[in-house]
């Protein structure tokens, strides 16, 4: 088995051969077809999180020790069963759902692996997509996308699920409210067209590309604002008579967050997703003030999953622009993509 493995940090990933794994128990081995190259790989490529004020949050704190193998969308073929394996047959064509916790604490036993704090997220604690095989664990954590191209179906099992998971997040919305998205990149462009599947509502982006603007206008977004140009929060509260009702910040940043805390209603919501990194100051008294909320949002359950599978399946939702490169060009793509060339999002194929 070939992959290419992250050790050091920063550094090329190195191509890697090795004996290809037997699955033993519950496992399911899978042939890779296609992964996704996303945001969040920049991270665990870079060794961290930057948690603002020059603190740093180094996952190998966390227990992920180099060498590893990134790449946490992988869809892929049923090649080989565990003794105690079953739902799946050699042959299926499964997108992986990658975000698996302990399987035994309260959370996990939920529904919510997402919210476990022994996590076995495959492509960060377990070996991940980047890869021509993949381990799974379970066969409960393999999802059927049958009518769903493989390199599509890649991207939901990390932004798809994702942005669905945080856009819920925003209900209930009153009839009269705006929901503001920050960020108009892959992540951006897949939650605006998940966005118009369920929700009903005016969609201001804002990001500080005019590219990536007209892309999220073509995806269905309702205003476009360019917070480099203008300022963004009297552009929203114009378009919205006053503040929006729920803002989804998919870049994370110190100046995102104030964005869009500033841009909300009196009691709004701000929705933390992305993970560029910083902190926020906010006085206490604004809180109970403003009656605002302000939560973070984690990847997303098995069950929402499940639920995006369904949507997309029944056509509701528009896809986002889909490239596809070879896996030998997983650095590279991880260059182009630290580096905003990309505009939608790139899978690579082993």
């Amino acid at each position: 088995m070939k992959s290419y493995q992250v050790t050091e940090f920063g550094a090329s990933l190195e191509a890697v051969v090795t004996d290809t794994p037997e699955p033993k128990g519950d496992e399911v081995l899978l042939r890779v077809k296609a992964c996704g190259v996303c945001h969040s790989d920049l991270h665990l490529w870079r060794g961290g999180y930057d948690l603002g004020g020059g603190k740093w949050f180094s996952i190998q704190d966390r227990g992920l020790k180099l060498p590893f193998v990134m790449g946490h969308e992988p869809v892929g073929e049923v090649v080989a069963l565990g003794p105690e394996a079953s739902g799946v047959s050699i042959g299926d064509t499964r997108l992986v759902f990658p975000w698996i916790g302990c399987g035994a604490c309260n959370r996990c036993l939920e529904g919510n692996d997402n919210d476990c704090v022994n996590m076995r997220t495959i492509g960060v604690f377990s070996p991940g997509g980047y890869a021509d095989h993949v381990m799974v664990p379970h066969s409960r954590y393999l999802l059927d996308i049958s009518g769903i191209p493989d390199d599509y179906a890649c991207t939901l099992a990390c932004a798809g699920v994702t942005t669905y998971s945080a856009l819920t997040k925003t209900l209930p919305l009153a009839a009269d409210d705006t929901v503001v998205v920050i960020g108009a990149g892959g992540l951006g462009l897949t939650g605006i067209g998940i966005a118009r599947a369920f929700l009903d509502h005016d969609l201001i982006v804002v990001d500080i590309e005019d590219e990536k603007l007209e892309a999220a206008r073509n995806a269905g977004a309702t205003h476009v604002v360019n917070s480099r140009s203008v300022d963004a929060v009297e552009a929203i509260k114009e378009l919205t008579g006053g503040g929006a009702g729920a803002v989804v910040d998919l870049v994370g940043s110190s100046a995102t967050a104030q964005l869009g805390i500033d841009a909300l209603r009196k009691g709004g919501k701000h929705i933390a997703v992305g993970l560029y990194g910083g902190d926020i100051a906010l006085p206490l008294p604004l809180l109970p003030l403003r009656n605002m909320t302000i939560r973070g949002s984690y990847v997303g359950r098995l069950g929402e999953m499940h639920e995006l599978i369904d949507l997309v399946r029944g056509g509701k939702v528009e896809p986002v622009p889909v490239a596809t490169r070879p896996l030998d060009q997983v650095t590279k793509t991880l260059e182009d993509l630290d580096e905003g060339r990309i505009l939608g999002r790139v899978v690579v194929v082993p």
